[in-house]
């Protein structure tokens, strides 16, 4: 599927807005645009640490926007799980006390835990648009800007942990 211009538009303004959200918050390291060649995902990524990233990734095609924290770093990636499961919360129960503190009234919002491309381990929740144009909605880029701190609520401690050990 080509792209038309205000497509285009669409998509490089919503990019800039989350961008720009956060370029004055330290506690989002620095942002990397990471595109598949094709399109279909188009990603904003946060440096956390340097195994550890905080991402926002629009997939136009669909269209959807997933919100993310990811690493690369095996071992980490299973001790998160298992503190989730050892604190008694489903991971959408622990995602969602991250996004009710972030100001979303999300109690579990759908958590994706998976593993892409055999490098990056990913905990996700997807938010579906209608079409591309709803990136424009103020609803829509408030939505993910509370969803991308509710993940850096959830699992920023983690990181702290981490880089203390």
């Amino acid at each position: 599927m080509a792209f038309s211009e205000e497509d285009h538009e669409v998509i490089e303004a919503f990019r800039t807005y989350i961008e720009d959200s956060v370029a004055n918050d330290d506690r989002y390291g620095a942002c990397k645009r990471l595109d598949r060649d094709d399109a279909s995902t188009l990603a904003l990524r946060f440096e956390a640490t340097p195994t550890c990233w905080f991402e926002v990734a629009l997939r136009p095609l669909i269209p959807q926007i997933r919100v993310a924290f990811l690493t690369n770093d095996r071992w980490l990636s299973e001790e998160l799980e298992q503190a989730i499961q050892d604190s008694g919360d489903s991971m959408e129960e622990f995602v969602g006390v991250g996004m009710n503190e972030a100001g979303l009234d999300w109690d579990e919002p759908p958590v994706e835990h998976y593993r892409d491309g055999g490098e990056f381990f990913y905990f996700a929740t997807p938010l579906a648009i209608e079409e591309l144009p709803d990136l424009e909605r103020d609803q829509v880029r408030n939505k993910v800007v509370r969803m991308l701190e509710g993940y850096l609520i959830a699992f920023g401690p983690a990181l702290t942990d981490d880089e203390e050990a």
